[in-house]
């Protein structure tokens, strides 16, 4: 008879529930986020050991988990750097050899001349061929042959002093409960069933002890059904949690901005270029947001060179006009730098005062410009992450712009909307936060923004202003560096600017990119007719915006300079830039680089000086600059080679690790998990929460704003 189900659900039961669990093991499963029985049963395998069939070695691949039948042919203890027993065993159709670093004799006098084994082990590459580490291993005994695995035992994510039998073992304890207690069923029956879903509970079962005639290849490759039914509940549930912030964000209202049309037509003038057909699309489109008494949440993104700047400068001439102030927080203080000139040189003709905040500034100016902040005097404020530091206070902050936010984070970018004024005639509350505006010059693939942005709207700048011309892009062996010196040379002679990037500042007997003080002596003595600058990250502010400035100026001819320059950079006298060692950036940044060239009406190139060997990833990487130079296209294709988290940035998918879902491999899910989202947030309120603390646990902490 079936014992009764208990009315306490596995969420809240806790893992001491499970026999064997006291305080010891309850402490190191906390540490990988494994608080209760529901916890254990959502820690998926990463993947599982096939042991059910013999593969003959002839036929093992590198870097696969294999069971072999095999004789030892030789075993002898070798010592190199480290003394380990080496182990020679062979069937009929090949050798392979097994390595043991951690030993005894017993071992070694048992692994005889003669003796056959069972193995199990993964496959790698060594100085011999394939090897196995530390494999697994059982002595067969013809007389009472040894009967092959009925299962498959899956491998999760372990911690120190977590083996794998044991973390199996609480799984399958944790499936016994099932019977006992409640798992809730947290999707709607309409959207599992639209979705041909089985229930959690049957999907649970299956991966934690999938059957011998489970599809292995399916389960290896993370698409079995049971799988995606999981991963369809996890991207649920970070999207979920976006819309979730959104909606939190959008509770209180914002104050309404509209732009002064003498104002604007001012600005325009100051300007001197005509707004792109994209431009003037996406400025529409950020007045109607800024129009509506809830906070704008706005993501602009273009591709480099297509115009942001002047749009986001009309928005916060928009807070202007309104009597609000607007903050632009910016990643670097050398990108920050270029946006104080830019609105200064536009916005302080027409009166307004610009602040400038970052971490660098002495005591004395960081007095004065948080006063002018606090007062309203500064009307915009540009800034680096300074600007959402505690001691900071606006006297009425409406509208915040923030470039290149994949260099932030979503707690960062709440951080500063919490900066947002006090009162207003819209918000029930009484609280008005500001209006956000995002900016990235990194195409980002629509399967990403959908999402690690679905809490911002999306706009796209796809077009750029005329006069710009494509860049060249080329790519040379370090062997023919003579070559490109004199490329340069020539270019200098010829009236035009160069840059040369390097990807270090001071050597490194660690990494064998040229280091750009040792570039920049050695240029010099290579090209004494040209004037040479040196930037990189460790220059002090004023330092590095007087070397622009004579770059700018064309007071240099040739800047030497580190990755620094990747962003807000615009000298269209520059037609030649030569990056080192580009095996080293990811696509994205390689792009933003190249960027820097083709702002003028010069035919322009880029250089792309690699370093031999190029392994395949890297070979790959320099195809596609060479043959591309459409942004989104790159980010595709740098999707590919790197994956979500390189192509986003560390801190932006600091919110977003998945426990089983891969965006890349499950991009086709997430226009089924948009459409659940909307139901759940229109009609279901409640379980909305539910699947958010289910698969984010303490990381949706952020939604508490």
């Amino acid at each position: 008879m079936k014992a009764p189900v208990s009315k306490v659900t596995l969420d809240q039961l806790p893992v001491t529930a499970i026999k064997g669990v006291g305080a010891s093991l309850s402490a190191k499963l906390a540490k990988i986020g494994l608080f209760s029985v529901q916890d254990v049963l959502l820690h998926l395998p990463l993947r599982y050991m096939d042991r059910t069939r013999i593969t003959p070695i002839g036929a093992l691949q590198p870097n696969v988990n294999a069971v072999i039948e095999a004789e030892v042919r030789a075993c002898d203890i070798v010592f190199g750097k480290r003394r380990s027993l080496v182990c020679k065993v062979q069937d009929g159709t090949g050798t392979i050899t097994l390595r043991f670093y951690h030993f005894n004799n017993a071992q070694k006098q048992r692994l005889v001349n003669g003796t056959r084994l069972r193995i199990f082990g993964e496959t790698r590459r060594g100085a011999s061929g394939l090897e196995m580490y530390h494999p697994e291993y059982d002595e067969l005994d013809t007389a009472a042959p040894l009967p092959l695995a009925q299962s498959l035992p899956p491998v999760s994510p372990a911690t120190e002093g977590l083996t794998q039998p044991r973390l199996r073992s609480l799984a399958a304890q944790a499936l016994k409960l099932l019977d006992q207690y409640v798992l809730n069923e947290l999707l709607p029956a309409a959207v599992r069933h639209q979705l041909n879903q089985v229930s959690l509970a049957e999907a649970l079962r299956y991966l934690h002890q999938p059957p011998t005639n489970a599809n292995i290849q399916q389960l290896m490759d993370g698409e079995h059904p049971f799988q995606q039914r999981l991963v369809f509940e996890e991207l649920l549930a970070h999207h979920l949690s976006l819309l979730l912030l959104r909606r939190e964000t959008q509770a209180d209202g914002a104050q309404r901005l509209t732009i002064n049309a003498a104002l604007q037509a001012q600005f325009m003038a100051r300007v001197g270029f005509e707004l792109t057909r994209a431009q003037r699309r996406v400025v529409d489109e950020i007045a109607a947001d800024l129009a509506k008494p809830i906070p704008m949440l706005r993501l602009v993104q273009g591709d480099v060179g297509s115009g942001k700047t002047v749009v986001a400068a009309l928005a916060a001439l928009a807070a202007v006009s309104s009597g609000v102030q607007a903050a632009i927080m910016a990643p670097t203080e050398i990108l920050a730098e270029q946006h104080r000139l830019n609105f200064g040189k536009w916005l302080e003709p027409l009166g307004i005062r610009i602040g400038w905040l970052t971490g660098k500034l002495k005591a004395a100016e960081r007095r004065n410009q948080l006063a002018a902040i606090a007062s309203g005097e500064a009307q915009v404020i540009v800034g680096t992450h300074a600007l959402f530091q505690e001691a900071v206070d606006f006297a009425r902050l409406g509208l915040i712009v923030i470039d290149e936010q994949h260099r932030f984070g979503v707690h960062q970018r709440l951080t500063l909307s919490e900066k947002g004024t006090i009162g207003g005639d819209i918000a029930q509350s009484g609280i008005c936060r500001p209006h956000q505006l995002i900016m990235t010059a990194t195409p980002i693939p629509r399967t990403l923004a959908m999402s690690a942005y679905a809490d911002l709207d999306y706009s796209v700048i796809d077009e750029l202003p005329p006069g710009r011309t494509p860049v060249t892009t080329v790519v040379i062996s370090d062997n023919r560096r003579e070559e490109v010196v004199e490329r340069v040379r020539l270019a200098c002679a010829q009236g035009r600017q160069a840059y040369w990037v390097c990807t270090l500042i001071e050597e490194s007997e660690a990494l064998e990119a040229q280091a750009a003080e040792v570039t920049a002596a050695q240029l010099a003595e290579s090209l004494p007719q040209l004037r040479i600058g040196l930037i990189h990250g460790r220059l002090k502010p004023a330092d590095k915006e007087e070397v622009m400035a004579a770059f700018k100026a064309h007071e240099l001819d040739l800047l030497v300079a580190t990755t620094v320059i990747e962003v807000g950079v615009d000298v269209p006298n520059a037609s030649l830039m030569i990056i080192e060692n580009p095996e080293r950036l990811g696509l994205a940044q390689l792009h933003q680089l190249r960027g820097r060239v083709g702002r003028g009406s010069a035919a322009s190139h880029c250089v792309l000086l690699y370093g031999s060997p190029l392994s395949q990833n890297g070979r790959e990487r320099l195809r596609v600059m060479r043959e591309s130079s459409d942004g989104f296209y790159i980010a595709e294709q740098d999707l590919l080679l790197r994956g979500p988290g390189e192509v986003l940035g560390t801190r932006q998918t600091g919110e977003m690790q998945f426990r089983i879902a891969d965006l890349q491999r499950d991009s086709h899910l997430l226009p089924a998990v948009k459409d659940a989202a909307l139901l759940l947030m229109s009609d279901y309120p409640r379980e909305c929460e539910y699947i958010v603390q289910r698969w984010l646990g303490q990381n949706h902490r952020y939604l508490q704003v």
